[in-house]
């Protein structure tokens, strides 16, 4: 395992468990007590941890993983909604994309959807992160409207007053959420509040909403929320979302499609 797969799977670990210690660590990932206390070394020194007597801890109390170091963990489920999502998605419409791992799954299933390879443009694709605007870019098909603002370095999105001001001033056919959190009473949430602001102008800009967590992600809170369950068309999730959860969101009128091989 390479030392920046093994970073990202430490970093992943703790996130999880709030607590890690060396022979834990060393264990999961079948390396040497050494290496772990150098990688822990490392990363605190990077300020992604905090250094414990023999482990480690996470750093502060509302802790997100940055995008950069995230693993490709559920990434079939990702990519399962993703391209149900992306079928959700007419040509020639305007689209908003917030930030993350699954939105940016749906950034690339459009990409390569057959219907979409020509048009004048194919897709217009608004959106505030920017790794999302460097894979769009490319396909000269789509219109890309990129907010400005202060890029975030968790997620790579531009939040802020200036992604307000652009955002104010489009129209939208449908915007996709990425949410680290859904919960049919609470809502979409996210961690931070600024990241939350920007997310809740794109759907306010919008005809309709998707949003697009895998089975993880829903019956769960987060600090800021995005936009209430009644402002929600369309929720897509994988097939491992336990039924009830599915239930408690269809009785609030929204549309639950699980996606699936």
């Amino acid at each position: 395992m390479s030392r920046d797969a093994r970073w990202k799977a430490l970093l992943e670990l703790l996130v999880e468990r709030g607590r890690l210690d060396v022979e834990e660590a060393a264990t999961e990932l079948e390396v040497s007590a050494a290496t772990i206390r150098r990688d822990f070394d490392r990363l605190a020194e990077q300020q992604m941890l905090v250094r414990t007597r023999g482990g480690a801890v996470v750093h502060g109390v509302s802790y997100e993983l940055p995008l950069r170091y995230k693993t490709a963990r559920r990434v079939s489920e990702k990519q399962h909604v993703a391209r149900a999502v992306a079928a959700l998605v007419a040509p020639g419409e305007a689209v908003g994309l917030t930030g993350g791992t699954t939105t940016t799954e749906v950034a690339r299933a459009l990409a390569v959807r057959a219907d979409l390879a020509a048009g004048t443009p194919a897709l217009t694709v608004v959106t505030n992160a920017l790794n999302i605007a460097n894979e769009l870019a490319v396909r000269p098909q789509f219109k890309i409207v990129v907010t400005g603002g202060v890029a975030r370095a968790q997620s790579y999105e531009l939040i802020g007053p200036l992604a307000d001001g652009v955002l104010g001033q489009v129209t939208l056919d449908v915007a996709v959420l990425g949410v680290v959190a859904v919960d049919a009473v609470h809502g979409a949430a996210a961690h931070d509040e600024a990241e939350a602001a920007i997310n809740r102008v794109l759907c306010e800009r919008a005809e309709r909403v998707v949003v697009a967590a895998d089975s993880s992600k829903l019956g769960r809170r987060a600090f800021a929320r995005i936009c209430a369950t009644e402002a929600v068309d369309t929720l897509v999730t994988d097939t491992a979302a336990d039924p009830d959860l599915v239930r408690r969101f269809e009785e609030c009128g929204v549309r639950v499609i699980t996606a699936g091989s």
